[in-house]
């Protein structure tokens, strides 16, 4: 998540602390409890139960409502990232039958507001800079998991000041389920 995903503040203390490392200055920290300018934080949230923080809480229960399967099996690790704009995912998912890296290119490719960015050999992949001042979610690394026989594994950025992070991953859960293509 970057940083505006926590407001316009830490943007702002992000900006600060890139100039005060430049100048060989100390970073300020001031809105954040942690050094966010060259670094990533993986916490800085109110923790919850289980050791899980209130985003990652609020990903696996929006999900699951927002998909009608309120046993549904989700995991979340949010990670504060040194950018002012743009959320971005690691996605797995388990299919209920195999789908090629080329199937599933073809349908999200199909999927309205989504935009497949994705040609490993020229290294052309979705980023947050990318993608920034963008409404559609881009979807790029979608690849066949080693170490699943129905696993996929996706990179999806978005802009999220346009579209947030969760939303996104969901929408595109909820088009595969559509599909039959995912296990619930």
């Amino acid at each position: 998540q970057s940083a505006s995903g926590a407001g316009r503040l830490l943007v702002d203390e992000l900006e600060e602390q890139t100039k005060a490392i430049a100048e060989g200055t100390e970073p300020p920290l001031a809105v954040y409890p942690y050094q966010l300018a060259h670094n990533v934080v993986p916490g800085g949230w109110h923790p919850e139960a289980g050791g899980y923080n209130e985003e990652e809480v609020k990903i696996v229960n929006e999900t699951r409502k927002i998909l009608h399967e309120p046993d549904l099996r989700i995991a979340a690790t949010c990670v504060r990232v040194p950018v002012p704009v743009g959320h971005g995912e690691s996605l797995f998912v388990e299919t209920k039958d195999r789908i090629s890296a080329d199937e599933a290119r073809a349908l999200l490719g199909a999927a309205p507001g989504v935009i497949v960015q994705d040609d490993p050999h020229a290294r052309l992949y979705p980023t947050p800079h990318d993608v920034a001042g963008k409404d559609e979610v881009y979807v790029g690394r979608i690849r066949e998991d080693v170490s699943s026989k129905h696993g996929l594994l996706l990179w999806i950025v978005s802009d999220n000041l346009r579209k947030g992070a969760a939303l996104n991953a969901v929408q595109i859960a909820e088009q595969a389920i559509e599909m039959g293509a995912v296990k619930v």
